[in-house]
């Protein structure tokens, strides 16, 4: 659900609810309310969701599965292949186990 989601990529940054809450200037009570799927956030905040945590809506939404973006505008062509190599470098070491 959207509440799972939100909270799975909340605590990957090591954030709390009240920290969430501050950059997407909500209350700490309406993130707390959506991880716990009492209420659904608005169409906005869920845009707001998916450019801060880089993913798509359709992630958030749970029509798409393990579709992290990364924003790449500012990079070099050498820092995204290292960032490409970095993620060869993960999947081989998911082969291996």
């Amino acid at each position: 659900m959207l509440g799972d989601r939100i909270k799975t990529l909340r605590t990957a940054r090591n954030l709390s609810q009240v920290e969430l809450a501050r950059k997407l200037n909500v209350s700490k009570q309406s993130v707390s309310n959506w991880e716990n799927n009492n209420i659904l956030p608005s169409v906005d905040i869920v845009k707001k969701l998916a450019l801060f945590f880089s993913c798509s809506t359709d992630y958030l939404l749970e029509m798409e599965q393990d579709r992290i973006m990364v924003e790449f505008t500012d990079l070099t062509p050498e820092q995204k292949a290292h960032i490409q190599l970095i993620i060869n470098d993960m999947r081989a070491l998911n082969t291996k186990k």
